[in-house]
């Protein structure tokens, strides 16, 4: 595990440290909240099968701001049936040789990033976790092993700077669950089918990546228009959400250029797997949200509900 997070933290830093962000808020282009939809989200009761949500990111700096998208984010929390846990597969845990859980009572608060404001870093997100249903993942999954972290990991920012806004209170328990690297993406959209049973139980189970991510060619300022390339993948990943296309959102994602420049490397595509794969032949794909930030970040984000 040290030796994970010790290629966690290189792998952020070379993602994360960008100049100009520094107390800086994020421009959002073509930001669409739906809000027939969030409006038309019932609170029910947790004993209903949970819906599963994709959640973009973006920024560290997400949890600090106040603008269209944070305000969807709030919004759903308000909306969307009241979750007994909350499992969620980050961009930013990743493992390699294993998939862990995490099952210690109090997950720590992960600054995993540097060269932000101060006020980023004093944010803690003090949620309970869950053991007993870290211990009863591990016994219902048998293939693969899902290994018990019980004290190296936490909720890293990938997670709770969407909790943040979502459910403030940090008053239902959330777990995380690394992604094995060493696997190829057949792998994640699997297990993600493993865990699918878990939404009958009160689980709501959360991806967060970008679907669209591309660092090294963001633009700057209010008037940065979304890259051609970026427009082009996200629309081809909307489409094929509607229709369902499962097999080619785990296939064919690094086929054209313009989703080979939008996932440069695959640890934001991925939570989208787990996500389609915990997702119902029946579940519909409903977008919160969509738009292109700073040229290259896709946040769009989808909800699948029967």
């Amino acid at each position: 595990m040290d030796l994970i997070i010790k290629r966690m933290s290189q792998r952020i830093s070379r993602r994360l440290i960008i100049q100009g962000l520094l107390g800086t808020s994020i421009p959002l282009s073509l930001g669409l909240i739906g809000k027939e939809l969030i409006m038309n989200l019932n609170q029910t009761p947790s004993t209903t099968q949970m819906p599963v949500l994709f959640f973009a990111h973006g920024s560290p700096m997400l949890t600090l701001e106040n603008n269209a998208f944070t305000k969807m984010l709030a919004k759903t929390g308000e909306n969307l049936p009241i979750p007994k846990f909350i499992l969620c597969i980050s961009a930013h845990w990743e493992s390699r040789g294993g998939t862990w859980v995490t099952g210690m009572d109090h997950p720590k608060t992960i600054h995993d990033f540097y060269g932000f404001p101060d006020e980023l870093y004093a944010v803690e997100y003090p949620a309970p976790g869950s053991p007993t249903l870290a211990h009863q993942i591990q016994k219902e999954i048998t293939s693969p092993t899902i290994n018990i972290d019980e004290n190296k990991w936490g909720l890293d920012h990938g997670t709770w700077t969407v909790l943040r806004h979502v459910y403030p209170k940090a008053n239902i328990p959330v777990l995380q669950l690394s992604m094995d690297m060493s696997q190829p993406p057949e792998y994640h959209y699997r297990l993600g089918q493993a865990l699918a049973s878990l939404r009958k139980q009160g689980v709501l189970i959360i991806g967060s990546g970008n679907i669209v991510h591309n660092l090294r060619l963001v633009q700057w300022g209010k008037n940065a228009k979304p890259a051609a390339w970026a427009i082009e993948f996200d629309e081809w990943v909307k489409e094929r959400l509607i229709n369902r296309d499962d097999k080619s959102l785990v296939s064919d994602f690094l086929k054209t250029t313009a989703g080979q420049t939008s996932i440069p490397t695959p640890e934001h595509y991925l939570p989208l797997l787990y996500i389609l794969g915990a997702a119902g032949p029946k579940d519909q794909a409903q977008f919160l949200y969509e738009g292109i930030d700073m040229s290259a970040l896709s946040m769009r984000t989808v909800l699948f509900q029967g």
